[in-house]
């Protein structure tokens, strides 16, 4: 029997971007944040786990395992969209025609990637799958994807074969973002099982450049891939917050701002 059509009402919106942004959630919580009654909040979740929307547990409420990584993905591809855009341009300009790169993860990596579609006789080595299935769409671009474990957050490969397949190549430019960069200079992650691969790739490019949306600046996250000194480029759509501009003009990193 066909389901009738159903959207969210707004607080049941609100509902589920609460749990969007927090993965899982108390109902006693749900009810705090919305400033509505617990038993509200139970009808509201109840509808929507009928959707398939979001799955119950016992006294809270997450997403769907299997949309967790896919929609997390997807919000974060959406988040900052403009600056992305505007630094993947202002990246790809920089980028001479049949250059050798590493790209590595992340939304604005991607943006860059799909920029390099209008670039030619490039070679491209990627950990990231979202990156390879882009650029497999260019007739002139080589594309060499390295192997491993693949990772369900992001489609990204990691552990040792991944390491070993990117020291095989040395290239013009490696091209990564963080998830924060601390105000000592450090470049944070949330895993510190991305160390080894973004050691490589930085080892193995002739100069690296760090594509970050400014609110990524003072941002702080679990794990420590690098240092900021020793960057050759930074890419961002503003100026950063003290003390990043003053830290890169000292370390002889060149800061472009994407108009």
């Amino acid at each position: 029997m066909p389901v009738s059509p159903w959207s969210p009402n707004p607080r049941q919106q609100a509902l589920l971007d609460e749990v969007r942004a927090r993965g899982a959630v108390s109902v006693e919580r749900l009810a705090q944040r919305l400033d509505v009654t617990m038993q509200t909040v139970r009808r509201d979740v109840q509808r929507l786990a009928e959707a398939g929307l979001l799955l119950r547990f016992h006294g809270g409420v997450s997403l769907p395992r299997e949309a967790v990584a896919a929609g997390a993905w997807k919000e974060r591809q959406a988040l900052k969209a403009d600056a992305k855009a505007r630094i993947a341009r202002s990246v790809a300009s920089a980028i001479p025609e049949g250059s050798t790169l590493m790209l590595g993860i992340g939304t604005t990596v991607e943006a860059v990637a799909r920029e390099l579609l209008k670039k030619n006789g490039l070679r491209v080595i990627t950990h990231n799958l979202h990156v390879a299935s882009l650029l497999s769409e260019h007739p002139d671009c080589k594309v060499h994807v390295a192997g491993g474990v693949l990772r369900a957050r992001d489609s990204a490969l990691e552990g040792d074969s991944t390491v070993d397949f990117l020291k095989q190549f040395k290239v013009d430019i490696t091209i990564m973002t963080a998830l924060g960069i601390d105000a000592d200079g450090s470049i944070r992650d949330r895993d510190q099982r991305e160390m080894p691969v973004a050691q490589a790739m930085r080892d193995q490019a002739r100069e690296t450049w760090l594509v970050a949306d400014v609110s990524k600046f003072g941002q702080p996250a679990l794990a420590e891939v690098g240092k900021l000194q020793g960057i050759r480029r930074v890419f961002t759509e503003a100026l950063p917050p003290a003390p990043f501009a003053q830290q890169m003009q000292e370390w002889g990193t060149l800061l472009t701002i994407a108009s």
